[in-house]
């Protein structure tokens, strides 16, 4: 495991969160450094806390440092040419672990196009460094001309989401022969971590691959159960995560996607949670499924892991969530298979009475519980 020096913020929640990250990509670190970042400086963080980090990075020899913040170009080619180690953002370290998950042919694509997007968006800066006479040698590229370099990255981008589009089409068939046989379809998504894969398990007698790790869940696995003698399709999609780029969302659209098409979404909750990373994961969750042109109306919210906490926690949660006018909601165990009978029931009541898509209204985005 590589060794790894990490920047985070100056909060619990945010350190939790970063170590986990780092631990799901293989790094061992071994020493932390909380601030809060700057936005416009040279390093993205303050000379002192430079001047700490190099004295810090001297003494240790790190593989890696890592920052828990998206990095400009220029702040990563800074930082390692002072440092003298590789520099991964949150992104990159991300994209690490996409790379790692990764199992089917369609995942593995969807991780290579993010990773073509990131590295794009740095190349017209890794160019202009080179032709200055100045080695970025820790960003990764030689004495690369602006429109060889940047076309080709922009040849394989193309690659990578004509064969996305074939896997794209291939599912909508698979839709398509679903309505016909008249199955009706739900969907599980949520913050990563919050127990998607142990609920799916559960509903489904699969032993998929679960794990407190991060990003378990890469690729859609779906499979039929039986809710009262009736037949129904349940997939289990990649979980989400605050400050996830738009541009790594939309790698992930034809996995995503199903989301949209699916007659309801099982939003798994981790009631446990502190009240500050409950009301940040639940923002960040339905944040994305606004991008992705969700329905309100067509959400169950699932609170998870409700065996750790008491009933009054749980209820003074749902509050704070606004979540007691609305009738779809249920908490539950998944693996202490707690209330798993009345969520099949809830379930198939929810899918009997559901009216047909109207994607033009009732948004998610349009749901905000915190008054922002």
């Amino acid at each position: 495991m590589n060794s790894a020096i990490l920047i985070t913020y100056d909060k619990e929640d945010s350190i939790n969160e970063a170590m986990g990250l780092c631990d799901a990509a293989g790094y061992q670190i071994i020493h932390t450094i909380a601030q809060n970042f700057l936005k416009k400086p040279k390093y993205g963080i303050s000379g002192g806390v430079l001047e700490k980090l190099e004295e810090i990075a001297e003494k240790l020899r790190p593989d890696v440092i890592i920052f828990d913040e998206i990095l400009k170009p220029s702040q990563n080619y800074n930082l390692a040419s002072v440092l003298h180690r590789e520099i991964l953002d949150r992104e990159a370290l991300i994209l690490e672990i996409f790379e790692s998950r990764a199992s089917s042919s369609e995942s593995k694509l969807q991780v290579k196009l993010a990773q073509l997007r990131y590295e794009i968006a740095r190349a017209k800066e890794k160019v202009r460094l080179s032709r200055t006479g100045e080695q970025p040698g820790f960003m990764g590229i030689g004495q690369f001309e602006v429109d060889v370099y940047y076309n080709d990255i922009k040849h394989r981008m193309q690659t990578v989401r004509s064969k996305l589009e074939k896997a794209g089409k291939q599912r909508e068939l698979h839709r398509q022969s679903r309505k016909r046989q008249g199955f009706k379809t739900m969907s599980l998504a949520g913050y990563t971590s919050a127990g998607k894969t142990t609920l799916f398990n559960k509903l489904t007698g699969e032993s998929k691959k679960q794990s407190k790790e991060l990003f378990t869940t890469l690729s859609t696995t779906t499979r039929r159960i039986t809710i009262n003698q009736e037949p129904f399709l349940i997939a289990d999609t990649v979980g989400f995560i605050s400050k996830l780029p738009a541009y790594m969302i939309e790698a992930f659209k034809s996995t995503l996607e199903e989301l949209i098409y699916t007659d309801i979404i099982i939003l798994v909750i981790d009631i446990s949670d502190s009240l500050f990373n409950l009301k940040k994961k639940f923002a960040s969750c339905m944040r994305t499924l606004g991008d992705l042109g969700v329905e309100l109306d067509r959400i169950i919210f699932v609170l998870n892991k409700s065996d750790l906490v008491s009933n009054y926690d749980v209820q003074e949660k749902v509050k704070i969530l606004n979540l007691t006018e609305n009738k779809k909601w249920i908490s539950v165990s998944a693996l202490a298979e707690k209330n798993m009978s009345e969520l099949k029931t809830l379930i198939k009541d929810i899918i009997e009475t559901q009216s047909l898509p109207n994607y033009d209204k009732n948004l998610v985005k349009e749901y905000d519980p915190f008054g922002n």
